[in-house]
């Protein structure tokens, strides 16, 4: 991971000090690294000194952190991993720049991994910005919103996860079937990173987690434990169907609307959703043989699913 993090300091250098300086701000804002530390653990499947494995890893992250850069400016955040955001901190237009300068970093740093690699992050660029552009539209009139929302998540969140995998497979000299394997355990490992976001949300004290308790429901972003919440036709949800349904951005409704979400069901539904796509992708592990680097990426999955930060 060091290698990496000297690596990633290398691509965000620009000629202009003040790109650099900008491209630097989420990058050392705390960021969990959760990509790049996936492609080496899948190059361990292989030969994790093989060429390829690091830079992977840095394009990976490179493309996550410029996509956050995007996302704050579409969502007008504030802040972003408990610092000020790069379109608070200047303007929407220097957030935009920012993140167009690491998608071409990532870009340059694809090209030198060869064809059919940029092959596969173009198809990866795609179901992102395909997710993201769903998340924007919403369901359409005869949609089901939960299968809407489950769908965005695999665009904006597990398309890229699962390449991070796939890269270190592939970069590690692993064997096919390892790496389609390792692909399909990203994508499912990747939703359910996101999803277990969604849980924490809602779930978490501020001070287990480092974040702001209900922040996605005080916006009225849909996240799974209230979709699954929105198809009760229980009676006695009735006050929490009405508050879902209202604008709680005053302090008393957004507090009742969070004390009956932690108590419903829905709660318990959505966490054993996760601990299901958890326990899939565990389950294509198989295809390796056992000992230290299946056990790893084993409790990586299991991790994913039960994670209280």
């Amino acid at each position: 991971m060091q290698e990496v993090e000297d690596a990633l300091e290398d691509a965000i250098q620009s000629e202009a000090a003040f790109v650099t300086e900008a491209a630097r701000h989420l990058m050392h804002a705390g960021g969990k690294r959760f990509r790049p530390l996936l492609v080496l653990l899948a190059a361990e499947t292989g030969d994790p000194a093989g060429d390829g494995v690091v830079t992977s890893a840095c394009v990976v992250e490179l493309t996550h952190l410029a996509s956050l850069y995007h996302d704050d400016v579409m969502d007008e955040a504030a802040l972003r991993r408990g610092a000020e955001s790069a379109n608070a901190r200047w303007d929407n237009l220097v957030a935009i720049l920012t993140g167009d300068f690491l998608f071409s970093k990532s870009s340059e740093l694809t090209a030198r991994l060869g064809a059919d690699a940029v092959r596969i992050q173009a198809e990866t660029f795609t179901r992102l910005v395909e997710g993201q552009i769903l998340e924007t539209l919403g369901p359409g009139e005869d949609e089901e919103p939960l299968a809407h929302y489950l769908r965005v998540v695999a665009g904006k969140t597990g398309s890229l996860i699962a390449t991070s995998a796939r890269y270190g497979a592939r970069f590690s000299g692993a064997p096919l079937e390892v790496e389609e394997a390792l692909t399909a355990y990203g994508e499912r490992v990747g939703t359910a990173f996101q999803l277990s976001d969604d849980i924490l949300d809602i779930a978490s004290e501020s001070d287990e987690s480092g974040k702001t308790p209900g922040t996605d429901l005080r916006e009225g972003v849909p996240t799974l434990p209230v979709l699954i919440a929105r198809q009760s036709s229980d009676p006695a949800d009735a006050r929490l169907l009405e508050l879902l349904a209202a604008d709680l951005t005053d302090d008393a409704l957004h507090a009742e609307a969070l004390d009956l979400l932690r108590k419903h069901p829905a709660m318990d539904e959505a966490r054993a959703y996760v601990i299901e796509r958890a326990n899939e992708a565990r389950e294509l592990l198989k295809v390796l043989p056992e000992g230290p680097v299946r056990d790893a990426l084993d409790a990586f999955a299991a991790i994913i699913a039960t994670r209280t930060s």
